[in-house]
Order: structure tokens, then sequence, then C-alpha cells
């Protein structure tokens, strides 16, 4: 999977939380996210805004938990884990951990 067609694929299933996604789908993902919110909010600080970037982030949000959930669910784990993101850290290192690791082989309980 490409840059644009796994932008597609995450905003096509804007809040599709059954399935998969594999990692190329959900860290490309990441990539957009993080270079769009930067080239915005470079803009808005140009501008003197505080606009853009804001509307981006309401934009993507549900996306983005989307996929993720997807993502663990490829892993066969439920998208609820992602509630592991409130501890601070060690919640953010697992989740990256867990986001990292290769799909599961053949179907799991999510697909």
């Amino acid at each position: 999977m490409d840059f644009s067609t796994a932008v597609k694929t995450v905003f096509s299933k804007y809040v599709d939380f059954s399935g998969r996604a594999t990692r190329p789908e959900f860290w490309w993902w990441v990539l957009f996210v993080f270079v769009a919110s930067l080239i915005l909010t470079i803009i808005d600080t140009i501008l003197g805004l505080s606009l853009l970037s804001p509307l981006f982030s309401l934009a993507t949000f549900l996306p983005g938990i989307a996929v993720a959930a997807r993502r663990l669910h490829d892993i066969d784990k439920s998208g609820w884990w992602q509630l592991i993101l409130l501890i601070p850290l060690i919640g953010l290192i697992l989740m990256i951990y867990w986001c990292t690791r290769p799909s599961d082989q053949g179907t799991n309980r999510f697909g």
C-alpha cells in the first residue's frame, strides 16, 4: 500500500471501527497527519491565525482513532486498548510497540 492509497482508505473508512488495517496503512496515515499538521501550523503562524491546524486536527480525529482500532484488530487486540494512551509514557511506548508488530497471519476474531 502506498501513501495516497492509505490516506484514501482511511478517509473512506472515516468512522469504521471494524476490520483490520495493515502496518503500511496505519503508518502512512500517521505520516500524513504529522506532515499536514506541521505545514498547517507553519501557515497559521505566518498568517497570525489559529484556524487551519485546529480544523485539520478536528477533521482527522475520528479517522485516526478508527485506523488505530483497526490496526489493533490486525494483531488480535480490541480497539479499546487505545485507552492505554491515558497512561503517560508507558501507554505511548506500548501502543508504538503494538502498532509496529507484524499482522496476524490468517484470520482472527476481527476478520
